[in-house]
């Protein structure tokens, strides 16, 4: 069974073989077999990208995930803009019945209502 330290040590190293990712950008917590992990990342494919490369690490117990995404200005669209993204590609499928899925966008998270 592998020491806390040990365990911190391999994440991190598996992190840093990770090419979607900038390790420096994640710090990584060890305590009892559960790795923290926490930081800044650009794009939610980064931050699931971290977590996969924690559950490839052996003797790894839990994962308790504290990344958050803050996306560069640019890339940033309001909720308005979102829900319309969103109603248009539900419109533009054929197999969706037109009235009948109500979506709904608060801090850029979408869910819909059927």
């Amino acid at each position: 069974m592998k020491t806390d330290s040990e365990l911190q040590r391999d994440v991190m190293t598996e992190l840093k073989w990770e090419p979607r990712i900038h390790s420096a950008e994640i710090g990584v917590a060890v305590k009892d077999g559960v790795v923290t992990l926490s930081g800044n990342v650009d794009t939610y494919s980064m931050r699931w990208a971290a977590e996969r490369a924690v559950r490839r690490v052996s003797g790894v117990k839990g994962i308790a995930e504290e990344i958050k995404v803050t996306m560069p200005e640019p890339y940033k669209r309001s909720d308005e803009d979102i829900g319309r993204s969103a109603t248009d590609i539900l419109n533009w499928n054929s197999w969706v019945p037109r009235d009948r899925v109500k979506v709904m966008v608060q801090n850029a998270w979408v869910t819909s209502e059927w």
